[in-house]
């Protein structure tokens, strides 16, 4: 298992960083459909500049900010200080939540849980699944074998991973790809709410830039529904 790598957040600046504050689409659909089940005890895993974090606080729910970067962690607790926000900060890897077993209601990992390889990959769903109440949710995203980073000519750590050279916070970070057939081996001991490939597009100076992630959105059964 290789060791873990965060993004380099402290070159995420200006406009750069603006993007990075923008809550995700989808945040707003599981906010209220979070809050419409009762639950209150929010994790948002790999929070890098607390965009899903101050969404959920300011809509009431308890705040358990989570991340591999100083800096990330940082720029968060500042971030939510103006804000008038109370959260609870945790440095740390994803391979070992500091949390206690079965003590989450809902947890958001958008781009966060592919940068390892696959063995860490497994390793961090596991903790996922620990840290959950029965019946709690998360949702999640992962990259996608159709998308054009697993196609690069950049270092193999496994059959799913490679080691991103582009330049950039993510230089020489891992990324783990999924296939269908692997994100549901991978989520078996979870119901799977729903899983969409999703193909975003990026106008770039140098063309368009296209990626496939899949979102996955699982709960915690209760043992006997399994």
């Amino acid at each position: 298992m290789v060791a873990s790598k965060g993004w380099r957040w402290e070159i995420v600046v200006g406009e750069d960083s603006n993007v990075w504050k923008n809550p995700s689409i989808e945040s707003y659909y599981l906010l209220n459909r979070w809050k419409s089940q009762g639950k209150q005890e929010f994790l948002d895993l790999g929070c890098g500049l607390g965009r899903h974090s101050i969404l959920f606080g300011k809509n009431g729910f308890s705040v358990r900010c989570f991340d591999i970067s100083p800096e990330a962690i940082a720029r968060t607790k500042e971030w939510a200080k103006e804000e008038g926000l109370t959260f609870d900060y945790q440095l740390g890897d994803m391979l070992r939540l500091p949390y206690e077993s079965e003590s989450i209601d809902c947890i958001m990992c958008r781009n966060v849980i592919s940068h390892s390889d696959t063995q860490g990959v497994r390793q961090s769903i596991a903790e996922v699944y620990r840290v959950l109440k029965a019946e709690g949710e998360c949702y999640l995203t992962l990259g996608s074998k159709d998308t054009w980073g697993f196609k690069q000519d950049w270092p193999y750590l496994d059959e799913n991973t490679r080691l991103r050279m582009e330049e950039g916070p993510e230089y020489n970070v891992p990324h783990f790809y999924a296939d269908y057939e692997l994100v549901k081996e991978l989520f078996k001991e979870f119901k799977i709410v729903d899983v969409t490939q999703i193909e975003e597009f990026e106008e770039r100076e140098d063309g368009v830039y296209e990626s496939f992630h899949y979102h996955v959105h699982i709960r915690k059964q209760e043992k006997e529904e399994r």
